[in-house]
């Protein structure tokens, strides 16, 4: 029998730079949800985790990149992007509070979450403590449910829907742009995956 070396999981992929070591992926966790609530709270979960991953050992102007010209849109626009949807989503309409002022909204233009991601130390922080703030309110909403909760209709443009609708829209919603995060990621130092 011979001795094989052992090597980490990371060192025997293919792309060994690309990848989290089973061990230390921080999305592991959330792995096995029972039910149709932790089903959707853990896919949001590990999308928002994937986010940060993404983003993970860059500097502002890296983050503040818009890399596929005329497009605003950057690492940095989709923190402030997703801390906006997070906000108008669970605050405005899941808890009822539509009057709650929307985040990153200017006078003249819709798209201030991704014009106003500039390169400064100052606006990055602010966006992932915009992020965080925002998911972690939305984290304490969703302790409070059940799975009862998901087909009860919330009232939303005129009209209503069911809860489950809304938090499958999130989960798409992370999931289009993690899309996007991966070419802008690509785009910065070569890193895909994950």
């Amino acid at each position: 029998m011979t001795d094989t070396p052992t090597t980490s999981s990371s060192e025997s992929r293919r792309f060994p730079d690309m990848w989290v070591d089973p061990q230390d992926d921080p999305r592991e966790q959330w792995s096995d949800p029972v039910g149709e609530l932790q089903t959707h709270w853990s896919y949001l979960r590990t999308y928002r985790a994937t986010l940060e991953m993404k983003c993970e050992g860059l500097d502002a102007e890296q983050l503040a990149r818009r890399s596929v010209p005329p497009s605003t849109l950057s690492l940095l626009g989709l923190v402030r992007h997703l801390a906006k949807v997070e906000h108008s989503w669970f605050r405005r309409v899941l808890q009822g509070r539509p009057k709650l002022p929307k985040l990153y909204v200017a006078e003249g233009g819709p798209d201030a979450d991704f014009d106003g991601a500039v390169a400064d130390p100052a606006v990055v922080d602010e966006a992932w403590e915009a992020w965080r703030r925002e998911t972690a309110a939305a984290d304490a909403w969703l302790a409070t449910q059940t799975d009862d909760d998901m087909a009860r209709d919330v009232p939303f443009d005129g009209g209503s829907t069911p809860v489950r609708d809304i938090l499958e829209h999130l989960v798409e919603e992370y999931a289009r742009h993690l899309g996007h995060a991966d070419l802008l990621r690509e785009c910065i130092d070569g890193r895909t995956g994950q």
